[in-house]
């Protein structure tokens, strides 16, 4: 393999960029090359040419079609495939277990982690869930530069979070109230489709202010072949009298998958629904339910399913008169040799049942409304938060138990789990409990802007600053929790067999960030003695090795949870990621000596990376070539 030092480009993927490479893939004639303005070449498309090749299928103009659009709705297109100058970085001491845990809890507006997360999490996400704002007038709505110009934003801000992110609450008197909604959701679920498997799911928590847009915004980002189901929610166990109107006890939960492979896990069968089977004639293969042999469709209409029937016990003839036959007179004769025919409990009746067999039928199928009893309530939520942190610093949050139902339809024991508006991180809760109840491995993706309490709140009093930080802390403590619980019961049951295993509890902190690389390393078009010497160290000053080693990870398309060990080759750092299979090798300290050099590329690493200020000059950056060419010549070196 030839060996190129090539720059990482420490960036999420360009979109765009890579839907005009998949359209040359197939149309290359229709290439054009464009002149940037800082006198580079890139690829571009003719789309006369375009609608040349497409004659016949192109809609032109404005003719009548079925669509849903708002104000806004192209620049939060263009939005989500814009690439980001940012990274996440490491926050270990606020991590839990940083060196064995494989879930991730991620600090930052959720648009930009989400553009930082395209390459290494492509196709990985099991499930989704998201509760995100309901536009009711009071909650705040992400803002992206798409929603409003200058002079709007100056008067209409109200929330900025502690690095600088801002917010503003999207009251129902704006003329864009709804549109400005979308516009904030849409680039967000685009790109959240990319993360999911092809047999993933998503579920978006939702009530009446927007579920009619979110329904049409799903269906055009997942296809509306792909909604499985609108999930009415039993939020409330009670009216309240305080309303008005009508008291709304409910909330909604719409679930579209990635593909149409997707089926939902069947339900374990339950005492009732099993107690509806016996076993009146003593039929050795257990437990029966009867089903009809009637067909609800008549005769007329179900010609071949029309024939006279014998019971064997009396010899009477029975011949189809309001209903057909549910099944062919063949099918008939097998179910009678096999003795699945019931004539009732004196045999004589003249249309039999058909016995179905408790220990052939399969679990139970999951259905679309969700009571109380079955997956809690906002009270319950309420009281868990509150048993945990010790206040109400938190209205109505989701209950563990919804979290762990969604679990339970759509993900196996090794599912990874994303939500991306986190809130109080009860999905983590949820994750963690579910994996110590039956020993899975399921592992989470929690992302959460730092939004400020406010200074009133209970949360504020209780020293909460912002809403990720009560994210943390409810992970921190449930965790521990459930350590507790386990080791008691590990404890009392130590003569009856082996010790319960404690689940991932831990969580590695990431937050977003601006570039670790100064501005010149992408785009510098003029260069000054000044701008040149700039170049011999592109990593800003405040930033560290770990910094650096966690953006090359993403721009390597490498997951954040792969195990991190380093070791000191004379004197000199050197990170490994992956060591069981040898993923990465990288170090960045300067003046790399060529010994040194050598005994990385012996240890044959499949990627290996270094900063430009690892070279004493420009020949020993270009010796690095020969030395892996010679020594490890399947590794991809690149260079910072």
């Amino acid at each position: 393999m030839n060996q190129k030092s090539n720059k990482l480009p420490m960036k999420s993927p360009d979109l765009t960029a890579d839907h005009i490479e998949q359209i040359l893939s197939l149309f290359p004639q229709v290439l054009v090359k464009i002149l940037g303005e800082d006198g580079t070449i890139r690829h571009g498309i003719d789309f006369d040419l375009l609608r040349q090749e497409l004659t016949g299928s192109v809609v032109e103009g404005r003719e009548e079609r079925y669509e849903f659009t708002w104000v806004g709705k192209r620049r939060s297109i263009v939005e989500a495939n814009r690439p980001v100058n940012k990274t996440l970085r490491p926050c270990v001491d606020e991590s839990k277990d940083w060196e064995n845990t494989k879930n991730i809890f991620i600090e930052g507006d959720n648009l930009d982690a989400l553009k930082l997360l395209q390459e290494s999490y492509l196709n990985a996400v099991k499930m989704i869930y998201i509760d995100p704002p309901y536009n009711t007038g009071n909650d705040f709505i992400y803002n992206d530069t798409f929603v409003m110009d200058s002079d709007e934003y100056d008067e209409e801000i109200e929330v900025i979070d502690e690095v600088g992110n801002r917010m503003f609450k999207n009251g129902t008197d704006r003329g864009r109230y709804h549109s400005d909604w979308c516009s904030m959701l849409y680039p967000r679920l685009k790109l959240a489709k990319n993360l999911l498997r092809d047999d993933g799911v998503i579920f978006v928590s939702i009530d009446d202010n927007e579920i009619h847009n979110l329904r049409k915004m799903m269906d055009e980002i997942f296809g509306e072949e792909n909604f499985l189901v609108n999930i009415c929610w039993q939020k409330r166990y009670t009216r309240s009298n305080n309303t008005v109107s009508f008291t709304n006890v409910i909330e909604y939960l719409l679930v579209y998958s990635k593909d149409p492979i997707f089926t939902p896990n069947l339900l374990p069968r339950t005492e009732e629904t099993d107690s509806r089977y016996s076993n009146p004639d003593n039929d050795p293969r257990g437990n029966w339910k009867g089903a009809s042999f009637l067909n609800p469709l008549s005769p007329e209409k179900r010609r071949k399913l029309c024939y006279p029937i014998k019971n064997p016990n009396t010899n009477q003839i029975t011949y189809p008169t309001t209903n057909a036959w549910r099944r062919s007179k063949e099918e008939f004769i097998k179910l009678s040799q096999d003795n699945r025919l019931y004539w009732g409990i004196d045999g004589k009746q003249p249309v039999p049942s058909i016995k179905v067999f408790l220990s052939e039928v399969r679990g139970l199928t999951p259905i679309n409304f969700w009571s109380h009893e079955y997956a809690g309530n906002t009270d319950q939520g309420t009281h868990e938060l509150v048993n945990l942190l010790g206040g109400k610093i938190f209205e109505n949050p989701k209950p563990v138990t919804l979290i762990k139902r969604i679990i339970e339809h759509s993900c196996d024991t090794e599912s990874l789990i994303l939500d991306f508006f986190s809130g109080t991180s009860v999905t983590a809760e949820a994750i963690m409990k579910y994996n110590s109840l039956d020993s899975g491995s399921r592992r989470f993706i929690m992302v959460q802007i730092p939004e400020l309490c406010h200074q009133n709140s209970a949360a504020h009093e209780n020293n909460y600053n912002t809403i990720a930080e009560i994210g943390k802390e409810r992970m921190r403590r449930a965790g521990e929790q459930i350590k507790a619980q386990i080791e008691q019961e590990n404890a009392q049951s130590t003569l009856t067999g082996s010790p319960k295993p404690i689940p991932d509890i831990g969580f590695r902190v990431f937050k977003v960030d601006d570039t670790n690389m100064k501005d010149v390393y992408y785009s510098a078009t003029e260069y000054t003695q000044e701008t040149i010497e700039g170049l011999i160290n592109n990593v800003k000053e405040d930033r560290t090795d770990l910094d650096l080693l966690y953006q090359v990870l993403l721009s390597w398309g490498l997951k954040l949870d792969l195990t991190h060990t380093t070791e000191t080759i004379d004197t000199f750092t050197i990170h490994h990621i992956d060591p069981e299979n040898n993923s990465l090798i990288a170090c960045f300290d300067s003046n790399i000596p060529e010994e040194v050099m050598r005994k990385i590329a012996l240890m044959k690493p499949l990627r290996a990376v270094f900063r430009d200020g690892s070279f004493k000059d420009s020949p020993g950056k270009l010796n690095i070539d020969g030395i892996f060419k010679t020594l490890s010549p399947n590794t991809t070196v690149r260079v910072i």
